[in-house]
């Protein structure tokens, strides 16, 4: 491969991964405004808890053959076959897995909304009464919803494979908006279960518009969508990849379900604030981790070659995606636990949400902060692994890490507070906790799988840190500075203490030779 031909490459996968993230940014900060919106009528109250319980029923269906699974067995294909001037495949493909969604989201959903009363009994056995009943309707509500969100990942995998990259990601910013104008508008005439309700209703007429927003884009690929079933071998590769990762999402749902699950004992308030928190604890992962690793899957999917040619490809891939996230997620893992309660105040502190609310919530999400490093670069190590049409070895060392979970898990939330004389809802910080040690364990079983398949890809340890070392100090700087000021307001203190603390360790990083730059003049759309 020639120096101008990888210089290429490299700029091309670059301006991809910023199309992502610039996605994925939008999304997630309507997302905060939506989250922002929703604890200031709801708090860390009974409805608060019975929304984020409800919505993780459904959201498994989205899950499980949503997002996730599609990426890591319909792009590969679909790519290759792009990739080798075979359209009229690619497309017959596309339209065989459209048609296999549409029936079974239809069949789970219909099963799903009668089946909800048992469901609720799995996930959240510690509400009773009238919360249980709330929670009952909210899932009944929200499953079409799920069904239609499917469907959008289906098209965002289209405009994947076609390096369509931000319409697909920017499109959750129609679900979040009809939340929020649902929340804008019923909240002057509803309160409590009756506006979670309108919610529910809101949120399912938002997913709705996310799928409808993509469809004029990728119908330019695939038109005419002949929609019928084509039971090709394209199809049964798909179906071979697919049921390794589905198995591997349903090991990392049942994790999520767990955590539901423990929290439903811990008292009012811990289900929601686990909520909370992993709205902040998503951000980096899916604004950096994410953005890195759905740009690199096509991309390294396509690679054409040799074997060593391949593997070559996939290290210097790796490489600088890895570098890129480290440089992006570690000042947010420090973020979280310096800076915490400040990050929490300015987002979510309004209404019924207040200062016990802030610090309870800051304790979940500084001990998530412990495997956020580990959780994003695991995402780009299995895209590799995806790439080279290998599903089963991510979903081994996931169910290693699920089992790491579930009892650390259940350790650091039932029996430690107790042990330790607190408040026994803190054992929702010990949820987080366990799974950022059993993120680090996947984390170092996938990179040493994939050293075993293409050869050693540099760790950069040096450089890492030293990243962690100018984060710590200008997080140190960040706290100094917020009790120098002579206000208290979090829509101040927010602002210009966080105002700091990037800009120091931008400026430091840069000065060291560490930094990058470059990657952020991309995301704010401007040229170096």
């Amino acid at each position: 491969m020639s120096e101008q031909s990888t210089s290429i490459k490299k700029s091309s996968t670059r301006a991809h991964s910023m199309a992502v993230a610039s996605g994925i940014l939008l999304s997630r900060l309507i997302g905060l405004v939506r989250d922002r919106v929703f604890a200031h009528y709801f708090g860390n109250t009974d409805a608060a808890d019975a929304f984020r319980a409800a919505f993780r029923i459904p959201n498994f269906l989205q899950n499980l053959f949503g997002e996730g699974v599609l990426s890591a067995s319909f792009i590969p294909v679909y790519a290759r076959l792009n990739a080798e001037d075979r359209h009229e495949e690619a497309s017959q493909l596309a339209e065989a897995v459209f048609v296999i969604l549409v029936l079974l989201t239809s069949v789970l959903t219909v099963v799903g909304i009668f089946a909800t009363p048992w469901l609720i009994d799995l996930i959240a056995p510690g509400f009773h009464g009238d919360k249980r009943l709330l929670t009952i309707k909210l899932v009944q509500i929200l499953f079409p919803g799920a069904a239609l969100l499917v469907l959008s990942a289906w098209c965002l995998g289209i405009l994947n494979s076609h390096r369509k990259f931000f319409l697909s990601y920017a499109a959750p910013v129609m679900w979040n908006v009809a939340m929020i104008a649902t929340l804008l508008w019923g909240g002057q005439r509803h309160r409590g279960a009756d506006l979670i309700v309108l919610l529910a209703m809101g949120s399912v007429v938002g997913s709705g518009l996310q799928f409808a927003a993509q469809v004029p884009t990728v119908l330019k690929f695939l038109w005419p969508l002949r929609v019928r079933l084509h039971a090709g071998e394209h199809v049964r590769t798909v179906a071979k990849n697919f049921f390794p990762v589905f198995l591997s999402r349903g090991v990392v749902q049942i994790s999520a379900y767990i955590d539901s699950w423990l929290a439903s004992f811990l008292g009012t308030g811990a289900v929601s604030a686990l909520g909370y928190a992993q709205t902040l604890y998503t951000l980096p992962v899916s604004l950096f981790g994410m953005a890195v690793a759905a740009a690199e899957l096509p991309a390294m999917s396509a690679e054409l070659g040799s074997r060593s040619e391949i593997s070559a490809a996939l290290r210097q891939r790796l490489t600088a995606g890895l570098q890129q996230i480290a440089f992006f997620v570690i000042p947010s893992a420090v973020g979280f636990v310096l800076l915490g309660d400040v990050i929490v105040a300015l987002i979510y502190r309004s209404g019924q949400f207040q200062h016990r609310d802030v610090l309870f919530v800051w304790g979940v999400l500084a001990c998530s902060a412990v495997g956020l490093l580990a959780s994003t670069s695991g995402r780009l190590y299995s895209s590799a692994f995806y790439a080279l049409r290998n599903t089963r070895t991510p979903l081994n060392f996931a169910m290693i890490r699920v089992a790491l979970t579930l009892g650390l898990g259940y350790l650091f939330a039932l029996p430690l507070p107790r042990m330790l004389g607190i408040d026994q809802r803190w054992g929702t910080a010990g949820l987080t906790l366990s799974a950022g040690i059993a993120g680090w364990l996947e984390f170092l079983l996938l990179r040493r799988g994939m050293h075993k398949r293409i050869g050693e890809v540099p760790s950069g340890a040096g450089r890492i840190v030293r990243l962690w070392a100018v984060a710590i100090g200008a997080g140190l700087a960040g706290v100094g500075i917020r009790r120098l000021l002579p206000f208290h307001d979090p829509r101040l203190v927010g602002p210009v203490v966080l105002a700091v603390y990037g800009a120091l360790y931008l400026g430091v990083t840069q000065a060291m030779g560490i930094g990058n730059m470059g990657a952020i003049n991309r995301l704010l759309g401007r040229r170096r």
